[in-house]
């Protein structure tokens, strides 16, 4: 018998189903405490709820919409990556990466703890250089799926009386192709009943579906959007970024001003860096110019958040840090905020959709 997730009911449903049997109104917030905060893996582990009533919350539901089935950690120590299972085998990844900070008794305390999360199973952009575009769009995530994700790591961190702190929508999938889902997770995060997540700590990426990124600037969600570009012009964009040939760059940089004027919230565009083909000054310069054609919109409103390419799919190189950095200056003297992101995991194939292509290959491998 397929049984419904827990994370996927709302408090009024789940107080519903509880006074259908007899339980008291307060039994509702105190269930879902437990599936949120982290503290219980299973519904036995509720201690303070009856046994008869875990017993029955267990016949009639899932505690996990997830199984974990790989778990690989980096180099730092720090970074995980998971690979989960869902009921119908199909198979995405989520990441956990913690960061510390030095405080003034020279001890290492944990800053926060960000979660990379997926939203499909595959993708259907099939940017060049990610791995899950090579797998092509199986299907989208359940909002369940996509909570449960951030429950797993909630309940890691929870053993040692940590929490999740950040959640970003840049694993597997595009997750404004996956809307409905995307956004009811999104609520669920940030909802004081549940996470209660600030949705300033929360970050939507998109490759451009420009619909939904004015859909997005009307929900009244004060999160964190960041626009994928990756180039400075049509000719290069759509040579990687399939989505370019329906949505140009024009159209994706409109919606993201039109999103900035309407949400007043300050917005990232992600640039990942190719040797040889997005990398030059004149691309930096090109860029700059691109995003000071239109004044309806100022410059301190923007952040260039550029990414050296992980290895991966389309044999692209990453460029030298020096190159990097000159690309990054070049876009600052012209007003621009512009980091260069140091990539977490890459001992541990962190970007999109790299651990699931690798546990693949040695699953294939292994019934040679």
């Amino acid at each position: 018998m397929v049984k419904t997730p827990i994370a996927s009911l709302s408090l009024e449903q789940l107080t519903t189903w509880l006074s259908a049997r007899g339980e008291p109104a307060f039994r509702a917030r105190q269930v879902r405490r437990h599936v949120f905060a982290g503290d219980a893996g299973s519904f036995s582990e509720m201690t303070d709820v009856p046994k008869t009533l875990r017993a029955a919350l267990d016949e009639a539901f899932d505690f996990f919409a997830v199984t974990l089935v790989a778990d690989t950690r980096a180099h730092d120590g720090e970074t995980h990556k998971g690979l989960f299972q869902l009921s119908d085998g199909a198979r995405v990844e989520a990441v956990l990466m913690p960061y510390h900070r030095m405080g003034d008794s020279g001890e290492w305390t944990v800053e926060r703890n960000a979660v990379c999360i997926s939203t499909q199973v595959g993708c259907a952009m099939a940017c060049a250089f990610c791995a899950t575009g090579e797998m092509g769009l199986t299907r989208n995530l359940t909002t369940a799926e996509i909570v449960d994700q951030v429950r797993h790591w909630q309940h890691v961190l929870a053993a040692r009386e940590e929490r999740v702190s950040h959640v970003v929508f840049m694993g597997m999938g595009e997750p404004l192709h996956n809307y409905v889902a995307t956004v009811a997770a999104v609520r669920t995060l940030i909802d004081p009943e549940a996470f209660g997540i600030s949705a300033r700590r929360v970050t939507v990426s998109t490759a451009g579906v420009v619909p939904k990124i004015d859909a997005l600037a009307d929900e009244g969600i004060p999160l964190n959007l960041a626009v994928s570009l990756h180039a400075p012009n049509d000719d290069v964009r759509r040579s990687i970024m399939p989505i370019d040939r329906k949505w140009d760059l024009d159209a994706v940089l409109e919606a993201s001003r039109r999103y900035v004027r309407k949400t007043k919230r300050r917005l990232t565009f992600e640039y990942v860096l190719l040797a040889g083909v997005n990398d030059a000054p004149e691309h930096a310069r090109e860029l700059l110019l691109r995003l000071k054609a239109d004044g309806s919109v100022p410059l301190s409103l923007f952040h260039v958040n550029l990414i050296p390419v992980n290895r991966g799919p389309g044999g692209f190189a990453r460029p030298s840090d020096e190159r990097m950095e000159r690309f990054a200056a070049i876009l600052r003297a012209g007003g621009l905020a512009a980091s260069v992101r140091i990539s977490r995991g890459q001992d541990i194939a962190a970007g999109c959709g790299q651990l699931k292509v690798e546990v693949e290959r040695f699953a294939r491998a292994a019934r040679v």
